[in-house]
């Protein structure tokens, strides 16, 4: 018997499929695309922006990218892709070249929770992705191995709909002008963390067919009692290789990294319940509610009941 349309989005999981970690750590940041802007300025321009997760799509001729406390400065050109996750603060200025004159879109993006945002810090404050019109590489500093031919593909169908939106704009526009940042900036983080120049932190990991079983494990229940060695089992890896891949990976050791995440469940819980202190700590994996006050007052500056009444007194 054929089961009816409502039942077929309720099949299980195809066999070996990973659990979804960027989308569960991007739903825990409340990551929002916000607002797009198209510029097209005189020459001699210069325009600051902060403050705000950024992306630039450079639709024509070049402009030159700096961004504070960093001596890098990047030439971006038409149909170069320009995300800054963090929100440094950064400048985009007239390259002052020959050529056409530059034209780009700037979209910006919110985060919905402070205290998730260590997830974005601890990613690259730019990251390039060249168009068919740039120089190869996919970070804007060293030409090695430039985005796919797909991932470009899909960016520049997304970069149409944003400027169509922007041209009629109708009905629900904010919001899907919203939803189409959102899957940019998912497009280019992903394609980021794919290639082989990715620096280590909790993405690159994610996309590690190894690590990324441990680092999901982690996040489905970061109150279980997990030491290396399980995780190890669960990534089939030896002790020693695990541990060495996870540091090559995310940059930080399985114990630090699973320190982090049991404490963004905890503000979770202190924040959306009524659990006690004493709860909280014994759901996220700590022997003692003094254990996790210390650990909690270590990363946040606050012991989690004074957190708790912050938070909620907003």
């Amino acid at each position: 018997m054929t089961a009816p349309p409502e039942n077929l989005a309720d099949r299980p999981s195809p066999v070996g499929q990973t659990h979804d970690l960027l989308s569960e750590l991007l739903r825990s940041v409340r990551l929002s695309g916000e607002r797009i802007v198209a510029y097209t300025p005189e020459p001699g321009f210069s325009l600051g922006f902060a403050d705000r997760g950024s992306l630039h799509i450079v639709e024509e001729g070049e402009v030159t990218l700096r961004i504070e406390g960093r001596p890098n400065v990047e030439q971006v050109r038409g149909g170069d892709f320009v995300l800054l996750p963090r929100g440094d603060a950064h400048s985009v200025s007239d390259s002052g070249g020959a050529g056409r004159p530059a034209r780009w879109l700037c979209g910006t993006f919110t985060i919905g929770d402070p205290q998730a945002s260590h997830l974005l810090g601890s990613l690259p404050p730019v990251i390039i992705l060249r168009g068919s019109d740039g120089s190869d590489g996919s970070d804007g500093s060293d030409g090695s191995g430039g985005p796919d031919l797909e991932a470009l593909e899909g960016l520049e169908v997304a970069r149409r709909m944003i400027v169509l939106e922007m041209q009629s704009p109708s009905q629900g526009s904010a919001v899907m002008v919203s939803r189409i940042l959102d899957l940019i900036f998912i497009q280019i983080m992903r394609t980021w963390a794919a290639g082989a120049d990715a620096e280590p932190n909790w993405l690159a990991g994610a996309f590690d067919p190894r690590i990324g079983l441990a680092l999901s494990a982690i996040h489905r229940d970061p109150g279980h009692e997990w030491t290396v060695d399980e995780l190890a089992r669960v990534c089939t890896l030896s002790r020693s290789s695990f541990a060495a891949r996870f540091v090559d990976r995310v940059g930080k050791p399985p114990v630090a990294y699973l320190a982090h995440v049991r404490l963004d469940a905890a503000t979770g819980l202190l924040r959306d319940t009524f659990l006690s202190v004493a709860q909280v700590a014994e759901r996220v994996g700590y022997a003692s509610e003094a254990a996790f006050s210390r650990a909690f007052r270590t990363r946040y500056g606050t012991p989690p009941a004074r957190w708790r009444r912050d938070v909620r007194s907003r």
